[in-house]
């Protein structure tokens, strides 16, 4: 079930954005489910503590992207399909890649040296 209550907003990044990439995220990990029903617009500036008019944005965001889906007078509702899903994880899975591989090249690792940490990590994340 997709719970808004657990979006902390950043003040460094546009709020309607933090809304599309929460929704995002929920759907890439499961937590969401196809069909499911969004609070209305009114209901989730209150429940943000934020300008309906943001939340407005967000909406019409992910429907440009195909995610939600609002038929006339009724409530808009969660929608993705596989090309959709396949979007998804590469914009969710993309960046932490480039990120991580430019700091790694920063920091002057070899492919060698990083393929050792991340294994070693990988491992000592199975212990906690």
């Amino acid at each position: 079930m997709l719970d808004f209550k657990k979006l902390e907003l950043n003040p460094s990044e546009p709020v309607y954005l933090q809304i599309v990439s929460f929704v995002k995220r929920q759907i890439f990990i499961g937590t969401v489910e196809q069909g499911e029903s969004l609070p209305s617009r009114r209901e989730m500036a209150a429940l943000l503590k934020i300008n309906p008019n943001t939340v407005q944005k967000a909406f019409r965001l992910l429907e440009e992207e195909g995610i939600v889906v609002t038929p006339p007078n009724a409530v808009s509702i969660i929608h993705w399909d596989e090309e959709i899903y396949a979007a998804i994880q590469k914009e969710l899975t993309a960046g932490l890649v480039v990120d991580f591989v430019a700091q790694a090249k920063a920091n002057e690792l070899t492919l060698d040296m990083v393929m050792a940490l991340l294994k070693d990590e990988w491992e000592k994340g199975d212990e906690r």
